[in-house]
C-alpha cells in the first residue's frame, strides 16, 4: 500500500472527509467519518498510520505483528500505530482500516448512523 492507495481507500468510505487539523503537525493527514477520526498518517513520510482497534484484540495483534505498535499520541487501549515496513500484507492493512472505520461508526449516534445510510 502506498499513500495514494491509502487515501483513495479511506475516501471511498461513506461520510469520510480528510483534513490536516493540527497546526503544530502540518504533515498529519486525518480521515474522519462524520467528524470522528478513524485513521491518521504523516503525509511527508507515510512510514506509518494510526487506526482504532478493538480493545479486546489489541494486545494480541501487537504480539503477533511486530509492525503494530502502541501509538505516539492516542490511547494505547484503543489505537495502534502500524509501521509501513512491508511485513503486513495489504489485504490485512485494508481490513484493519475497515475495522477502524466500523468502530467509529458503531459509536456514532443513531441519527448520525442514519445519515450514512442515505
Amino acid at each position: 500500500m502506498n499513500i495514494e492507495d491509502y487515501r483513495t481507500y479511506c475516501l471511498s468510505k461513506k461520510g469520510v472527509t480528510e483534513s490536516i487539523p493540527f497546526s503544530k503537525l502540518p504533515d498529519v493527514l486525518v480521515f474522519k467519518v462524520l467528524g470522528k477520526m478513524f485513521t491518521a498518517t504523516d503525509i511527508a513520510t507515510f512510514s506509518s498510520f494510526s487506526i482504532k482497534c478493538r480493545p479486546e484484540t489489541i494486545e494480541e495483534l501487537r504480539a503477533n505483528y511486530a509492525a503494530m505498535l502502541e501509538p505516539s499520541y492516542f490511547s494505547k487501549n484503543h489505537w495502534s500505530q502500524v509501521i509501513m515496513d512491508g511485513t503486513i500484507p495489504d489485504t490485512l492493512l485494508y481490513e484493519w482500516l475497515d475495522i477502524s472505520y466500523e468502530l467509529v461508526v458503531s459509536n456514532l449516534s443513531k441519527k448520525m448512523r442514519a445519515q450514512l445510510e442515505l
